[in-house]
């Protein structure tokens, strides 16, 4: 049987394409390319866990933004709408089942979350950033040491109270590490020399009460010298019940820099502020995550015996305020 070319071509043609076809079988598919550019990866995928939503976390999400837009990976902050422990859990539990290679979170009662905590460890990398839970199996706290922090801001009430006093304690909930932390920090330093802690209010992240819990301590105790914000929305509230407060002069320690709290310092309704420096809260949770995700074994033998990185604190007056406001408004560009 005679076969026409065009005929030997179409067996050709066919011919070749069954051994292309064969030898795509053969051959691995291509890896996909890592979005930070390590070719053989799969994407990476890290959360950040907020305690709540505070101008506090835009300054901590800012840096996690820039982090994602130097090494172009992916990171998800998810920020607790109310504060609630049960919202913060509900996150961690979704994350769990959702394949992240890394999770950083800001505990909010880390005694009663290390069985969350520990499930997430079994799944992930797991670090923890402002609020530690150190019974937990989470690799490293990076953030302030808050006892430390809570001794400088007692030292700065010494010296607004030189003979003494009495002073008010506000705060989201004292079930956090971060807040016993401060509070034991303060205690410490302003018992021995006389000061009296009269009252200590929690608000559960609610800001009126922030406000009214502030007024009703100041009413209650006609005597009091001095009030102390443990949370960063406290400051601003704070600041606020003084503001419309008719008891006369009544003294303002508290952390963190919100909006509100550097206007109540250059106002004078606020004395001082402890600024912790959330920049690199959200940058080294990132930078850490990523290399606990992409180099385990190094990154491990980097992580300090203490399991601690502690990135301090500065005291905030009236004679900083400004310099100290210019210099906020860059970081959170």
């Amino acid at each position: 049987m005679t076969v026409h070319s065009s005929t030997k071509r179409a067996f050709l043609c066919a011919f070749l394409s069954l051994a292309l076809a064969a030898c795509s079988k053969d051959k691995p598919a291509p890896a996909n390319t890592n979005t930070a550019g390590n070719p053989g990866s799969k994407s990476l995928r890290f959360a950040f866990v907020t305690n709540g939503i505070a101008d506090f976390w835009r300054i901590t999400s800012a840096s996690v933004h820039a982090y994602e837009k130097e090494t172009k990976i992916q990171i998800d902050i998810k920020m607790p709408p109310t504060g609630a422990v049960a919202e913060q859990n509900q996150y961690l539990e979704d994350l769990i089942s959702q394949g992240y290679d890394g999770v950083a979170v800001s505990v909010i009662a880390p005694n009663d979350q290390v069985a969350i905590l520990n499930r997430v460890a079994a799944k992930t990398k797991l670090i923890t950033f402002d609020s530690d839970a150190p019974k937990s199996n989470r690799l490293l706290y990076i953030g302030t040491n808050n006892y430390d922090a809570g001794r400088t801001l007692g030292a700065e009430i010494l010296k607004l109270l030189p003979n003494g006093g009495s002073i008010g304690v506000f705060v989201g909930t004292l079930a956090a590490d971060n807040a016993q932390q401060r509070f034991k920090g303060i205690e410490d330093i302003v018992k021995p020399a006389g000061i009296a802690i009269v009252a200590r209010r929690e608000d559960g992240g609610d800001r009126g009460k922030a406000r009214s819990n502030v007024e009703d301590v100041i009413n209650a105790h006609h005597d009091l010298s001095l009030v102390v914000g443990l949370y960063s929305y406290n400051g601003p509230q704070i600041s606020n019940a003084l503001e419309g407060s008719k008891k006369g002069k009544v003294k303002a320690a508290v952390f963190d820099e919100e909006e509100g709290t550097l206007v109540g310092i250059a106002a004078g309704t606020i004395d001082c502020t402890a600024v912790q420096k959330p920049y690199q809260f959200g940058y080294l949770s990132s930078k850490w995550m990523h290399e606990l995700a992409t180099n385990s074994e190094q990154a491990l033998k980097k992580i300090p015996e203490t399991k601690v990185i502690d990135t301090g604190v500065e005291i905030i007056n009236k004679s900083n305020v400004a310099e100290f406001k210019a210099k906020l408004a860059e970081l959170k560009k």
